[in-house]
């Protein structure tokens, strides 16, 4: 598979939410760079990440709308979304989406480096949202 095909695999395995899947295509040392810019290294690590990412957002979903690639570097543009739960139901009025741009950069082993640039801004109104009530029902 060239760059663009690996990429094209990995973001489907996202979608499907094979947390397997993903890791049998991230190198042992991958690294993944969030939309504020931390990170988390090591596949292990990511599968713990993936697996409670998708206990919180369990519809994540990503879609690709355009692809670009240069050698082993893989730039993508689309959206992203899901909706954000706490208690594992899932309620619409908890849902989000915003666009979003990845970077990939693919090695001899798979994916070494996934980069997102989003604004979380619509999941962190959620899960405000979601607190202040909270703090309010254990108030009363």
């Amino acid at each position: 598979m060239n760059a663009s095909e690996t990429v094209s695999v990995f973001v489907d395995r996202i979608n499907a939410h094979d947390v397997d899947g993903i890791c049998e295509l991230i190198d042992e040392n991958h690294v993944f760079i969030d939309g504020l810019g931390r990170s988390v290294t090591g596949r292990e690590a990511m599968r713990n990440a993936w697996q409670a990412y998708f206990a919180m957002v369990p519809d994540y979903w990503i879609r690709v709308e355009r692809m670009l690639q240069q050698e082993t570097i893989v730039a993508i543009f689309g959206r992203v979304g899901g909706t954000f739960t706490q208690d594992g139901l899932v309620d619409t009025a908890n849902r989000w989406e915003t666009p979003a741009a990845w970077q990939a950069i693919v090695g001899d082993s798979g994916v070494a480096v996934w980069q997102v640039f989003a604004d979380n801004e619509p999941i962190r109104q959620i899960m405000a949202r979601l607190a202040k009530t909270e703090d309010r029902a254990v108030q009363q």
